[in-house]
């Protein structure tokens, strides 16, 4: 890690932008500048080397980039804004895809169509206001919930948990939350039974969990029968059939991310058994 921190300080040090391909994988520092692989265009394939992320590239320019957590545009530039390793996903229907900033952050930032987990902590007029554990609260107004109307209101009182997310995300303006997609539908969102158990753990540990390949989660399941719900905000609601079950899934989840896979075999088999 430090052998990579450092490079990446020579490469910023020396003003030149790296291609965005070439360090997936590595240490990105604050200030960089990232080159993206030249893309199709009418030409045809082309080019060699790479070329800067052009976002006001008019018609030459048919890729759509996504730009995640911890990187910013710039006018036409793409910009790293905290140090981490840098991330990409591949697109489902095209596109250039999503790339992000993975860092071992305390301080959850909210992100524009992130799925969180909050509590309800105060009512203002029409407006909630939801605590997700970023540098202010969220608002969340009762007409965002499935089927609500003026007549017809939610029932939702302060200390209640709320599983929503994010339509407005801006360092400049207060957070928004709904419970609806954009089909107004709920979609699972809404709010969380009062049975159940709330812990926090790291964001990289939800990242982890998030991921589509996760085993810990495969192995999870097998154990006991469990509701969960998981918060890109570092927050875990897990309720199994007893106290006992979901007090011990808990404690899987916490743990698991400092275990190897030899080490999570060895307790699930011994759970198992018991």
């Amino acid at each position: 890690m430090a052998e990579a921190a450092s490079v990446a300080a020579e490469c910023l040090a020396g003003c030149r932008a790296r291609g965005a391909r070439s360090v997936l994988g590595q240490v990105v520092l604050p200030g960089e500048e990232l080159l993206l692989p030249e893309q199709e265009d009418a030409e045809g394939p082309g080019g060699a080397g790479e070329r800067p992320l052009s976002l006001n590239a008019g018609a030459r320019s048919r890729v759509r980039v996504i730009c995640g957590p911890g990187l910013r545009r710039c006018g036409d530039r793409l910009l790293v804004t905290k140090c981490g390793r840098l991330r990409h996903k591949e697109p489902g229907g095209g596109g250039g895809g999503v790339y992000w900033v993975d860092s071992q952050q305390k301080r959850y930032v909210p992100v524009k169509g992130d799925h969180v987990i909050g509590i309800v902590t105060a009512k203002s007029g029409d407006i909630f206001k939801v605590d997700v554990g970023g540098s202010e609260p969220a608002s969340l107004s009762y007409l965002s919930f499935e089927g609500a109307t003026k007549r017809n209101r939610p029932n939702v009182q302060v200390g209640d948990l709320i599983y929503g997310q994010f339509v407005v995300a801006n360092k400049d303006m207060e957070p928004e939350m709904v419970c609806i997609d954009s089909c107004g539908r709920a979609n699972g969102m809404g709010v969380i039974g009062q049975d159940g158990l709330l812990f926090k753990v790291t964001l990289g540990l939800i990242r982890k969990l998030l991921a589509p390949d996760c085993e810990i989660i495969q192995e999870v399941g097998k154990l006991y029968p469990l509701e969960i719900v998981f918060g890109m905000n570092g927050r875990i609601w897990v309720k199994a059939k007893t106290i006992q079950q979901t007090l011990i899934l808990a404690n899987i989840l916490e743990a698991c991310e400092h275990m190897t896979s030899d080490q999570r075999k060895q307790i699930f088999s011994r759970l198992a058994e018991s």
